[in-house]
C-alpha cells in the first residue's frame, strides 16, 4: 500500500479504521490492503451514520487521500442516472451527502435522480413507484426553503418541480422564494415572468390544482368535472382546457379530447405537450397525416423532447415504415438509455 501524503491531517491511532473487504476475498492479509478498501469503508460508514463520533475523522481522512472526490463521484453519479442506473446514482450521492452534510448541491443532485427516475417509471406505467418518487423528491424540495443560509438553486428547481407536476400553487410560492433571494438576473427574470402567468391565469387555483390530482390518481371522470369548472370560471385559460383534454384523452374519448386539445392552442397554449398530445388523438381518429403535422411541429419546439419522438416512431410503424420507427427508437436512446418504451418497441423490430 503506498504512503499517505496527508499535508496537515494526522492519523490518530486510537480510532479504528473501517475497511470494505471486496465479496471475492475469503481472507484478507495486510499486504493486500489498499486505499480504495479502507477509503470505501470510511464512506460507508460516514454515508450510514454521517453524526458518528469518528464521522469528522473519517471525512478528513478521505479527503486527505482524495482531494477532489466531490467533484469525480458526482461527475460518475451523474453519468449513472444518465445511463439509467439510478439505484447506483443515488447510492454514490449518498455517500458523497455522508462526506459533506453541509452541502446542498449533492441533496439538490439527489432530487434530479428522484425527478428522471419518476418519469422513467410513470413511461413504463408504474404509476404508484413514480408517486413515491416524486414524494420523494418534494420531501427535498421542501427541505431546501428551511436552509439558513438560504440555497437559491434549490429553490429555483423545486419552483420547476412543481410547475412540471402543474401544482402551481407551491410553483408560486418556490419562485416567489427565489425571486426575494436571487443574484442571477437572467434566473430572476424567468422566475418573475412564472409568477405573472400562473397569477394573471389564475393557475393557483384549488380546483385546477383539483383536476390534475384526480386525473394523475387516475379518476378521470372527478378531474374532469373539475376541469369543467375551472374553464366555467376562467373559459379563455388554455391550460385549463389542456387537462380537460388530458382527462379525456386517458378515457379514450378520441374526438372530444382532440377539440379540447384544439381550443389550448387556439388560446395559446402552443407548446411540444399539447401539440404531442393531439397528436395521440389524431392518430387513434386515423388521421395521420395529422398527427405527424402535430408530432413535427412539437419537434421543433422542443427537439429532445423523447415522447414527441417516441410518438413519431410509433406513427412511423402505423404508417408501415418499420426502418424510419427504428430510427426514432434509436434517437430516443441516445437521449435517454433507459427509456422503457423504445428499449421494448426496438426489441419487438429486432
Amino acid at each position: 500500500m503506498e504512503s499517505l501524503s496527508s499535508g496537515e491531517f494526522e492519523i490518530d491511532p486510537a480510532i479504528p479504521i473501517p475497511v470494505e473487504i471486496p465479496p471475492d476475498d475469503e481472507k484478507l492479509n495486510l499486504e493486500d490492503l489498499s486505499w480504495e478498501m479502507i477509503l470505501s469503508g470510511m464512506i460507508k460508514v460516514v454515508a450510514q451514520n454521517p453524526g458518528g463520533d469518528d464521522a469528522d475523522y473519517y471525512r478528513r481522512f478521505v479527503l486527505a487521500v482524495k482531494p477532489d472526490i466531490l467533484s469525480e463521484f458526482s461527475e460518475a453519479a451523474i453519468l449513472k442516472a444518465r445511463n439509467g442506473e439510478f439505484d447506483l446514482a443515488l447510492e454514490i450521492f449518498t455517500a458523497l451527502r455522508g462526506l459533506f452534510p453541509s452541502d446542498p448541491s449533492i441533496l439538490l443532485n439527489i432530487a434530479l435522480v428522484y425527478e428522471h427516475r419518476a418519469d422513467v417509471l410513470e413511461r413504463e406505467g408504474s404509476e404508484e413507484e413514480a408517486e413515491t418518487d416524486r414524494q420523494r423528491a418534494f420531501e427535498t424540495y421542501k427541505y431546501f426553503l428551511t436552509l439558513n443560509p438560504p440555497f437559491p438553486n434549490g429553490i429555483f428547481n423545486g419552483g420547476f418541480f412543481f410547475l412540471k407536476q402543474r401544482n402551481y400553487e407551491k410553483a408560486l410560492e418556490y419562485f416567489s422564494a427565489y425571486v426575494n433571494l436571487a443574484d442571477e438576473p437572467g434566473k430572476k427574470g424567468r422566475a418573475a415572468s412564472i409568477i405573472k402567468e400562473i397569477e394573471t391565469r389564475g393557475l393557483d387555483d384549488q380546483v385546477f390544482k383539483e383536476a390534475f390530482d384526480f386525473i394523475r390518481m387516475g379518476q378521470e371522470d372527478r378531474g374532469i368535472a373539475k376541469a369543467r369548472e375551472f374553464i366555467t370560471r376562467h373559459p379563455e385559460v388554455w391550460n385549463g382546457w389542456f387537462i380537460l383534454g388530458w382527462g379525456l384523452r386517458k378515457l379514450e374519448r378520441w374526438s372530444d379530447a382532440a377539440k379540447a386539445f384544439e381550443k389550448a392552442l387556439e388560446l395559446g397554449g402552443d407548446g411540444a405537450d399539447t401539440r404531442n398530445e393531439l397528436a395521440i388523438c389524431l392518430m387513434e381518429m386515423d388521421d395521420l397525416r395529422g398527427a405527424r403535422r402535430e408530432l413535427e411541429t412539437a419537434l421543433r419546439l422542443e427537439s429532445e423532447n423523447v415522447k414527441v419522438i417516441s410518438n413519431l416512431g410509433v406513427l412511423a410503424l402505423k404508417s408501415g415504415k418499420t426502418s424510419e420507427a427504428a430510427g426514432f427508437f434509436r434517437t430516443v436512446l441516445e437521449i435517454d438509455p433507459s427509456d422503457p418504451l423504445a428499449l421494448e418497441y426496438l426489441k419487438n423490430l429486432e
